[in-house]
């Protein structure tokens, strides 16, 4: 669960960062299970602190190990905010998609000799940040591809 280990790892002020940056008309993502958690109307979430919402939700992933809700926020972030890093990674490594989206995740999967120079190559135009992020993500979705996970175990 490489996904939960990386939000585990995350700095608080990353995960607000993930967490803010896919709020819209002032709710969180997760604000719903928050409010659920806190027994809040969900009207009501909104008077609490982004920062105050953020940590709850973080903490509701973490202590859940909802490693697949963890997923879908963390590549909402990806391909709302750089979805060149997850287009450069899949081009780089020779995964056919359609704007991103892989269709047949069993049978595309990363070329294990390109993964190395790819993300060599991503970290010089991508915040590191995002690169060990979405490479947390690509080990969950390709755990027969072990380049992948030593690459973004080697960021660790």
């Amino acid at each position: 669960m490489q996904v939960i280990e990386q939000l585990k790892a995350m700095k608080d002020e990353r995960f607000l960062h993930i967490y803010d940056a896919l709020s819209q008309d002032g709710f969180g993502p997760l604000d719903g299970e928050v409010a659920k958690a806190l027994k809040f109307r969900p009207q009501m979430i909104r008077k609490l602190p982004m920062d105050k919402r953020a940590k709850h939700a973080r903490s509701i992933l973490a202590r859940g190990g909802n490693a697949e809700l963890c997923y879908e926020l963390f590549g909402s972030y990806l391909l709302k905010h750089t979805k060149d890093l997850v287009l450069a990674f899949l081009d780089g490594t020779d995964v056919k998609h359609e704007d991103g989206m892989v269709d047949d995740i069993i049978n595309e999967k990363p070329a294990g000799d390109k993964v190395a120079s790819t993300v060599a190559e991503l970290d010089k135009t991508f915040d590191s940040a995002d690169v060990t992020l979405y490479l947390s993500m690509a080990a969950e979705q390709w755990p027969s591809v072990p380049e992948v996970d030593a690459a973004w175990k080697m960021r660790g």
